[in-house]
């Protein structure tokens, strides 16, 4: 809303420094500020209420070692994490921007399926919360949304590079490349590095060219919904999710830069996204928000982000980069996610085989998730979590460097 306020005062009253809001880098910088001081501020009333209304967390009983003394510990307080990021959003962003709108709408849905997750769980003491078939449904309902926005929607497009060419009076001359409508998406590692969803499709007629939405849909839908779980198991230990995630969400804010500035764009050779430096503006609060979080998660945690956090952010995740065409680095640059999700994903396989096959389940890791083996191993939490940060920085640094990498 400041947003069009001082562009109105800029361009009716000319008052000094309301040119300022023009800048995305600017409103990043209050977004980020506003988004920290509202989670580290008014992130301990929130904690208050919660331990008020006894909305704490039920643990299981694992053999896990500090697990009896996390019984009780707030929890819901990804509504912090929600908060703190649209508060700074709706103030400092253009809301009509579609990407923007796309990011509010996710990170709202989302966490709605989450609280109701964690309102099961809690007040109808139900530990396996809401159904999974129903987790799943409103995954993919966003994945349609978010999916048929992003392919039918005249404002998202890829804006073709500049060239030159000879002229019959041999000239150059410079023709500008127009923006377009395009299912493409960057390929990292690749010296060719664009690949489009149509081309999956064509082989079946050049007809078909116009149904890639068959392709490019299901696609989103599968990387929100992996994305999403992929978060929702990270948070098992104190800080692991929300730190992570920081790091992911930091790294996806350098790509929505450099996506939307076009000297840095044509440099890298990436795409050049119209519209798609807006961005910036809600990954700044979003990232105010997880480490203003953090402030309070970290160990011992006065709060637990549950589902309502954790579905949240992932889905938030996945959406940026599919905006940025950076979604086939997921599986480097969410490395942890990854690894969280393939290692319970091994594990549950791995025993069903066995079971089947010697009448007795075998596991490979001692628990998973995967922060749970080392746990089971008697690291300390805050080491476990400390050392996957490190990873998550590393994989982050790996994902950079793919834009010249080919």
């Amino acid at each position: 809303m400041l947003y069009y306020l001082f562009e109105y005062l800029e361009k009716q009253y000319q008052l000094p420094g309301a040119g300022l809001f023009q800048f995305y880098t600017f409103r990043a910088g209050m977004s980020v500020l506003l988004s920290l001081l509202i989670a580290m501020v008014y992130g301990k009333r929130i904690i208050l209420f919660l331990q008020k209304k006894q909305i704490g967390e039920t643990v299981r009983n694992l053999g896990l070692e500090g697990q009896e003394q996390k019984a009780g510990t707030p929890t819901m307080g990804g509504l912090i994490i929600i908060w703190s990021t649209l508060i700074p959003v709706l103030l400092f962003a253009d809301v009509e921007n579609i990407y923007i709108i796309l990011l509010i709408i996710t990170t709202v849905w989302m966490g709605i399926i989450g609280f109701v997750d964690d309102y099961i769980k809690i007040f109808k003491k139900d530990k396996k919360g809401l159904k999974g078939r129903f987790k799943v449904a409103g995954q993919v309902v966003l994945g349609l949304i978010v999916g048929a926005t992003l392919y039918f929607h005249p404002e998202v497009t890829i804006k073709e590079k500049d060239t030159t060419r000879i002229t019959e009076n041999f000239q150059v001359e410079r023709v500008f490349g127009e923006e377009t409508k395009a299912v493409r998406t960057n390929v990292p590692f690749f010296k060719n590095n664009e690949l489009d969803y149509s081309e999956l499709i064509s082989w079946m007629g050049d007809g078909m060219v116009d149904y890639a939405w068959l392709i490019f849909i299901p696609v989103v839908i599968f990387i929100i919904t992996a994305v999403s779980n992929g978060a929702n198991l990270t948070d098992g230990i104190d800080g692991l999710a929300a730190g992570s995630s920081a790091i992911i969400v930091l790294t996806l804010g350098i790509f929505a830069w450099v996506s939307g500035n076009i000297q840095f764009s044509n440099y890298l050779d990436i795409f050049y996204l119209p519209r798609v430096g807006e961005l910036v503006v809600f990954i700044a609060a979003f990232v105010g928000a997880l480490v203003g979080f953090l402030w309070y998660n970290a160990y011992p945690a006065q709060v637990f982000m549950g589902d309502t956090g954790s579905l949240t952010i992932g889905g938030v995740i996945a959406v940026i980069a599919i905006i940025v065409r950076k979604e086939l680095l997921i599986p480097i640059l969410c490395g942890i996610f990854f690894a969280e999700s393939l290692s319970v994903m091994i594990q549950v396989g791995y025993f069903k085989r066995t079971k089947k096959k010697y009448g007795e389940g075998k596991r490979i890791f001692l628990m998973a998730p995967l922060h749970h083996h080392y746990q089971k191993k008697l690291y300390h939490e805050s080491k476990i979590v400390t050392r996957f940060w490190i990873i998550g920085i590393l994989l982050a640094i790996i994902s950079i460097v793919t834009l010249k990498i080919r």
